[in-house]
């Protein structure tokens, strides 16, 4: 598996052969059957993976949180909820986020909310979830963060038989 210090290059170097790969399995993949095969994959490879030894998703992406999140991790805490949001989160419009890179994640790595770590975060990179021929253009970004994601990616490419150059 790719090492976390270097999936964003690799991805970035593989751009368009991906775009390429999505636009051949949007036009030749039965829907059913790409789920099936991101579900396995997703299992067979998290199944050895640590995320403690990446975290790239938690230094990348701002994630918004459910009012359910708030309520748990604000207890979870310690803090009430007030005091949750002001010192932990930033509010855009209607919703409350918690920033890039995420103040939850410690030096070594672990998460210090793990235990009622958000949704988004536990589904974190969703290529279990159905449907995914019609988020192809996620899971390519995701490529760039996620050496799972990247590794599912690129076996499937061997699965296809997609000529890579």
């Amino acid at each position: 598996m790719i090492s976390p210090l270097k999936v964003k290059e690799a991805a970035k170097k593989r751009e368009n052969e991906n775009i390429k790969f999505r636009t051949f399995l949007k036009c030749n993949a039965d829907e059913h059957e790409l789920d099936k095969q991101f579900l396995a994959l997703h299992n067979e490879l998290f199944a050895e993976y640590d995320c403690n030894q990446c975290r790239n998703c938690c230094r990348e992406y701002s994630i918004e949180l459910e009012e359910n999140d708030i309520t748990l991790i604000s207890a979870f805490l310690r803090l009430d909820s007030e005091e949750f949001i002001s010192k932990h989160l930033a509010k855009s419009e209607n919703e409350y986020k918690i920033k890039a890179p995420c103040c939850f994640l410690d030096k070594s790595n672990n998460c210090m909310i793990e235990e009622c770590r958000p949704k988004t975060c536990k589904e974190f990179p969703h290529t279990n979830k159905p449907e995914r021929l019609w988020s192809l253009l996620g899971v390519l970004s995701f490529a760039e963060v996620c050496p799972v994601v990247f590794e599912i990616l690129e076996r499937l490419k061997r699965i296809y038989r997609f000529k890579t150059r």
